[in-house]
């Protein structure tokens, strides 16, 4: 591990806004240190999701293994390669590591010698390797083809999904990365059956239908992990949908993940700019904003995630 910094007037001098500090982890690759990573390259050719776990520090009060630091955990959703050295190091890391996979987060995270998470002697770089979020969007109607457009500029995979093939055609939607003709509450418990959905998936419900709506939103509301559902509608049209949800079993606290109206209130008219106005919704939902204008708030603009809040030294943090 090498530290290399800048100060401040340095990187004035350079023509640069600020000075920073940055860490380097530099180590051998081999098929004695890295058994694991011909699977883990599978792995990242198939798309298929990943998390690698490394350890990059170990103080001097613990006791070390030949492979620590440079000790690798593999791990995806269902099973794992590697060790860290000790068992409930690695039952830790791979927790958190899975979350972080899930998230699509990388950062680095500290642990006792035991894996527990309130010590700080073995520093551990965790890497997500994730395919790219995927954007649901149910309704082949205009506000689907902006809602598109914005998806793919936000690096999402777009897939628009409608029951009437007359109107789910790829030359009507060619930001799409597919459009599927199926009914959308089975295409999306296929999905969701198959593992293609998790908690950075965004669902946009735009068909204003009760027939695709009600059953499309009892599916989507009961799946453990989504990042956000949307349907778009009047107010009108909202508290109708709420009554068919209610009559078709769903609780309160379902009822409670479904933003709808979707959007913020930005007073826009066009397909666009609703466009802008729910993804506006979803971004401020996984960063934690509050959708105020920045003007109007003080303190950082940018709130830290708990992988940053762990990892930034304590310089950074105040």
């Amino acid at each position: 591990m090498q530290t290399y910094g800048v100060s401040g007037d340095d990187a004035f001098a350079a023509g640069l806004t600020c000075g920073g500090i940055l860490d380097l982890y530099i180590e051998p690759v081999s098929p004695e240190t890295f058994p694991e990573l011909p699977e883990l390259m599978a792995s990242l050719a198939a798309a298929e999701p990943v998390a690698l776990a490394t350890t990059v520090a170990v103080s001097d009060d613990v006791p070390r293994t030949p492979r620590a630091p440079g000790a690798r955990l593999v791990l995806w959703p269902d099973r794992s390669r590697g060790t860290l050295g000790a068992e409930p190091l690695d039952r830790a890391v791979a927790v958190d590591a899975r979350g972080m996979l899930d998230q699509g987060a990388t950062g680095l995270r500290r642990y006792g010698p035991a894996g527990q998470r309130r010590g700080d002697e073995i520093s551990v770089f965790i890497q997500s390797f994730a395919p790219a979020p995927r954007m649901l969007v149910f309704g082949a109607i205009d506000f689907a083809a902006a809602f598109a457009r914005l998806g793919a500029f936000l690096g999402f995979r777009v897939t628009v999904c409608d029951a009437r093939p007359v109107f789910a055609t790829a030359a009507r939607f060619p930001d799409a990365h597919e459009v599927v003709v199926r009914w959308p509450h089975e295409y999306l418990a296929e999905e969701a059956a198959a593992g293609r959905v998790d908690g950075r998936t965004v669902i946009a419900v735009l068909t204003h239908d009760p027939k695709f709506d009600v059953p499309l939103l009892a599916t989507a509301l009961r799946l453990p992990r989504l990042a956000y559902i949307g349907a778009l509608g009047s107010r009108r049209t909202h508290l109708d949908r709420l009554t068919r949800l209610r009559e078709v079993g769903l609780n309160e606290r379902e009822l409670a993940r479904l933003c709808s109206p979707a959007g913020l209130d930005l007073g826009g008219r066009t397909p666009q700019e609703t466009a802008v106005s729910i993804a506006a919704e979803f971004i401020a939902g996984r960063w934690g904003g509050t959708g105020d204008r920045l003007t109007l708030t003080d303190g950082p603009i940018h709130i830290p995630t708990p992988e940053e809040r762990v990892s930034a030294p304590a310089r950074l943090q105040r």
